[in-house]
């Protein structure tokens, strides 16, 4: 499967356009990362706890949306883009959503 941030894909023609899909999840935080973080910001520098939960959450909602476009019969996703927003005090979502086409 073929997906990409851009409006298609160098060197194919989309021939059909399957509609918008989308990969969400929503992440807690987690106690001891908690911990780290208030530790963290005493000092300042990156919170790898946090960044490894972030980039862990983000490619889960790529490999969800990835399969809603593969159970929809695409070749592709394109126009990726990615969003976030605070559920609660604790939780944030992450979605990817994008285009799902066939390709010539």
């Amino acid at each position: 499967m073929i997906f990409t941030t851009t409006p298609d894909v160098p060197g194919r023609e989309i021939t059909e356009n399957l509609g918008v899909v989308v990969g969400n999840i929503v992440q807690s935080k987690h106690v001891g990362r908690d911990f780290m973080a208030a530790l963290k910001g005493l000092v300042g520098g990156e919170i790898k706890g946090y960044t490894e939960m972030l980039a862990d959450a983000r490619d889960l909602a790529i490999e969800r949306m990835v399969a809603e476009a593969q159970r929809r019969g695409a070749d592709a996703v394109v126009n990726i883009r990615f969003t976030t927003s605070a559920i609660m005090a604790n939780a944030s979502e992450i979605m990817a959503y994008g285009t799902a086409v066939k390709l010539k």
